[in-house]
């Protein structure tokens, strides 16, 4: 239901811009179209490699590192995975799903997707050589450690840490 509303929601919006100005609502249609197009090849590898993935690994090695029983080890596999992964969102999030359904608790799901987002080893030569390698190594820092802090308060909203 609810993507039928944002569905409906973002028609609504393109045929008021249609209205508004219709040769700058088909220019950015098109500008759309063209970025789509570059993304959607990365995008397929992405979905194809997920899914061989979340096939070939066993259950049981998904739910021995990062299940219910992993406790602070599985937060510390799914940080350090998170950090050395260069994942878009709109990836990591529906991975996040399945994962959740394999029985992954919410703290470790908090842990993987935060430092995914916010960490970035992978991408740290590329942010040295602009930022310099202090800042660089104080911005990754500071995220770890929020995203740390965001997985501990998501432990303690969804009762997986008790005091």
């Amino acid at each position: 239901m609810r993507m039928i509303v944002l569905w409906v929601a973002t028609a609504a919006c393109l045929l008021a811009s249609f209205v508004a100005d219709r040769r700058r609502t088909l220019r950015a249609l098109k500008l759309a179209g063209v970025r789509i197009g570059r993304i959607m090849p990365a995008f397929l590898v992405m979905l194809v490699l997920f899914a061989v993935g979340i096939t070939l690994v066993p259950e049981a090695v998904v739910s021995r590192l990062l299940g219910q029983e992993s406790g602070v080890a599985g937060v510390a596999v799914a940080a350090a995975i998170g950090s050395v992964t260069l994942m878009p969102g709109f990836i990591a999030f529906p991975l996040s799903g399945a994962l959740l359904r394999e029985g992954v608790p919410y703290m470790v799901l908090a842990a993987f997707t935060s430092t995914m987002m916010m960490v970035g080893v992978v991408t740290y030569p590329l942010e040295r050589q602009y930022f310099g390698r202090g800042v660089t190594l104080i911005r990754n820092g500071l995220c770890l450690l929020i995203a740390l802090v965001v997985t501990v308060v998501m432990g303690l909203v969804f009762k997986e840490i008790h005091w």
